[in-house]
Order: C-alpha cells, then structure tokens, then sequence
C-alpha cells in the first residue's frame, strides 16, 4: 500500500505523513524533495507552478512509488496533488495507492503558514493554490480536517483504512 498525504501548503502533510509512517512501521517520503531548483526557485519568489512545472514533478514522484511497489514496501508519500489529473499521474490506475487530503479553511492554513521558518514556499502562494485546488471526493481520497489534532489526523486515517 502506498499513501499520498495531499492539500495545500500548511495541510500539515509532512508532519502527519512522517506520524502514519511510524504507525504503519514504514518508509516516509516528501514530495518536495523532487521539485527541481527552478521551481523552489519560482515558489520561494512567489510565483504560481503551472502545469508545465508539475508534470515532471508528478513523473519523478510516480517513479518513486513505483520503486517502493517493486521492493513489496508500504511507503506513505506527501504530494500536493490539487488536482485530480496530478491524482491521475501520482496514482496510474493504481489501486495500491490511496490519498489522504487534509482539508482546511483559509483562515487556518494561513495561520499556519505565517508560523512556518525554513521553508521554500511563499505564503503568498496560498491563494493560489486554493484556485488551483480541486478538492476530491470520499470516492477518491480519505478526507480529514486539519482541525483535529495529529493524533486524532492519524488515528481517523488508520481506522478508515482498516475499513477500506
């Protein structure tokens, strides 16, 4: 089983994928870390990915997992995945793979963000990729607000997966 923790900047997708990692005994792997130097570059500058910067993003990602897949591992994974044709690439008609969205209102993704050091992206980007984001459905993801705690984040997901 491979798990995608996806949402936009300030989901806390790092943070609660690197937790279902530890309770699911397994490999965890941050999407950004395959962003090229250009687009951190265009991120920490404030400007928008498009599509065109994604794709190869979302390939490099894919070949990951498939990576894990070929060596029998479960592997939780976060990826933004704002919309389902980045779903489509991450996940190929794979049904090993299930997405876990972080759902949060504005208000409390900017919050965060504003709280954050270190990182590349731009907390101006929020909006941004609040337009881009075409949120999935039950049918596609495991849903789960950001409102609740990690523990809670990460115990709501291990019980709906054991239900799967």
């Amino acid at each position: 089983m491979i798990l995608i923790a996806m949402g936009v900047s300030g989901a806390g997708k790092t943070r609660i994928g690197e937790l279902l990692a530890e309770r699911l005994h397994c490999s965890f792997t941050d999407g950004d870390a395959f962003h090229s130097a250009a687009n951190k570059e265009k991120m920490h500058k404030g400007i928008p990915l498009t599509d065109d910067d994604r794709w190869p993003w979302l390939r490099t990602i894919r070949a990951a997992i498939e990576e894990k897949q070929r060596a029998g591992e479960t592997a939780v994974f976060t990826c933004s995945s704002l919309k389902r044709s980045y779903r489509d690439i991450l996940r190929a008609g794979d049904k090993e793979v299930c997405f876990v969205y972080l759902e949060g209102t504005f208000e409390c993704l900017h919050e965060r963000l504003g709280s954050r050091t270190g990182h590349f992206f731009d907390p101006s980007l929020l909006q941004s990729q609040l337009d881009t984001l075409k949120p999935p459905g039950e049918d596609e993801a495991i849903i789960v607000s950001i409102e609740h705690t990690r523990e809670e984040i990460v115990d709501i997901v291990i019980e709906k997966l054991e239900t799967r």
